[in-house]
């Protein structure tokens, strides 16, 4: 059983899963204890530095929770290691929603996904936001790739849990560089096609008229 569930089936979900007719499948996998902190799987650690985006999501003090999009090039979330993130903040609207919650409650959750492969992680961690200043040599390894703008502050999220979620239901989509990555053929095709055409073209032209 993992971590993650451990962390999620709380006694409310519990009752819902028994309320729902999923306790029993549930049941098997609570059998194996898992109290310490769950470090990322090489796949998880390519699957996170491969993508180009995440929503992260903290609690504030009222008890409310928020949800951020935070994005860069991929990779811009750094694997330090198995059981830390870390990625350069840059400056945004300046609320910072997020930092103050961190700061009160540093529980966060992460979620990853990737469209075009219909493909999700979800991950339980504890988050961290300090100046680029306290941390200087880290600053420096989190630097490329790194989302650009001003840089304010670097987060480090400490990895709890996570679990890969169903893919059912997430709708294929393809960024910008994968559908031009994916039409790249069909352009240089059109362009031979094109060469060709005028070549024959050139030919008929020089042909003496009848």
């Amino acid at each position: 059983m993992s971590r993650y569930d451990r962390l999620a089936y709380t006694s409310s979900v519990r009752r819902v899963q028994e309320q729902m007719g999923s306790a029993t499948a549930t049941d098997r996998r609570l059998r194996e204890p898992a109290e310490e902190a769950e470090p990322l799987t090489g796949a998880a650690a390519d699957f996170i530095s491969g993508l180009d985006g995440f929503l992260f999501a903290s609690v504030g003090e009222t008890g409310w929770p928020y949800i951020q999009f935070r994005g860069g090039p991929p990779g811009f979330v750094h694997v330090l290691d198995e059981h830390t993130l870390g990625y350069l903040d840059v400056r945004g609207n300046r609320q910072y929603i997020t930092t103050g919650n961190v700061r009160g409650n540093d529980r966060v959750a992460l979620f990853f996904i990737d469209h075009a492969r219909q493909t999700r992680l979800k991950l339980f961690g504890h988050a961290t936001a300090v100046p680029v200043g306290e941390a200087p040599e880290l600053v420096e390894r989190l630097d490329s790739p790194r989302t650009d703008g001003t840089v304010e502050q670097l987060v480090t999220i400490r990895v709890e849990a996570f679990a890969w979620n169903c893919p059912n239901h997430i709708t294929p989509r393809f960024s910008q560089s994968e559908v031009s990555e994916a039409l790249a053929p069909v352009r240089d095709r059109i362009a031979q096609l094109e060469q060709e055409n005028a070549a024959l073209r050139a030919e008929l032209a020089d042909r003496p008229a009848r």
